[in-house]
């Protein structure tokens, strides 16, 4: 799949995310509050970076997942899923209790671009911009509705990030129900494992030192074409994980490893709807 993020035509485009939101989160402990919830560390992040994080479930599970930028002092902004926004809203101010703590949506006044192909920081006035943490997928932007033109397309935007194999919430993994190691979040720098405590911190840690992850989201490519996501993956009797989301013949899918593994061993070809899918199984 790295090849084939190579190979793709470099998109010098600004694009605007409708399917994110801002959530404005300040106060005196606001880094603190954040850094004793989330996945990432907070407290070491610096004006003009972001942090990709997670808020757990105490069972370990992603209840969201976001981005975090600093914004001034005690002052933060979370580009989250709009799909999520006010269900995060609630989570976190069920955690606030007496925390001199403000949390409000943005999502009226800002929105969050994405610079994907950008190397360089890009030229944008009255905006708060950090490179992509995940990956060498440019660069975010929060800035004021309707300030930056918007030149790119959708559908360009998501080719690129699945050739980069960066799983996307609700389609490729289903909120509330997938471990954060299951979506890769320990290989994009979503996870920070020398903090301290935080929600769903033991399980996490627990996966990390058995030293591998039982399902993840992984990169495939299909013959002749990617199915809808959704499909079930099949190697004759062994069922093998269900495709997320894809463009042309490339996607990610949520697999069982172990089972790849023996569909591999025993010779037998994984399928969707009629459809061949090859994987190139990593080190768990």
């Amino acid at each position: 799949m790295a090849k084939l993020a190579g190979d793709y035509k470099a998109m010098t485009a600004s694009m605007l995310l409708e399917d994110r939101s801002v959530i404005d989160v300040s106060g005196p402990e606001a880094g603190k509050f954040l850094h004793n919830l989330v996945t990432n560390d907070v407290m070491s992040l610096s004006p003009g970076q972001a942090r990709f994080a997670a808020l757990l479930s105490p069972q370990g599970k992603i209840q969201a997942d976001f981005f975090i930028f600093m914004q001034a002092a005690d002052s933060y902004f979370l580009d989250c899923p709009k799909q999520l926004v006010l269900d995060l809203i609630q989570r976190l101010k069920l955690y606030k209790l007496r925390a001199p703590v403000a949390i409000n949506d943005r999502s009226a006044e800002l929105c969050v671009y994405a610079f994907p192909d950008a190397l360089d920081e890009p030229s944008t006035l009255m905006a708060i911009s950090a490179r992509d943490p995940r990956a060498s997928f440019g660069w975010r932007v929060i800035a004021s509705k309707n300030s930056i033109p918007s030149s790119g397309t959708f559908a360009s935007y998501e080719t690129r990030r699945i050739l980069l194999g960066l799983p996307s919430g609700g389609v490729d993994f289903v909120y509330g129900d997938a471990f954060p190691h299951e979506t890769n979040m320990d290989r994009l720098s979503g996870v920070d494992f020398n903090k301290g405590c935080y929600v769903g911190q033991e399980v996490v840690s627990r996966m990390k030192h058995r030293g591998e992850a039982r399902k993840r989201i992984t990169p495939y490519l299909a013959t002749p074409q990617a199915p809808p996501p959704g499909t079930l993956i099949n190697a004759e009797d062994i069922e093998i994980g269900v495709t997320g989301s894809h463009t042309d013949a490339a996607g990610l899918a949520m697999i069982r490893r172990d089972r790849l593994a023996q569909a591999i061993e025993t010779g037998k070809t994984p399928m969707a709807n009629q459809m061949r899918i090859d994987f190139q199984l990593e080190p768990s």
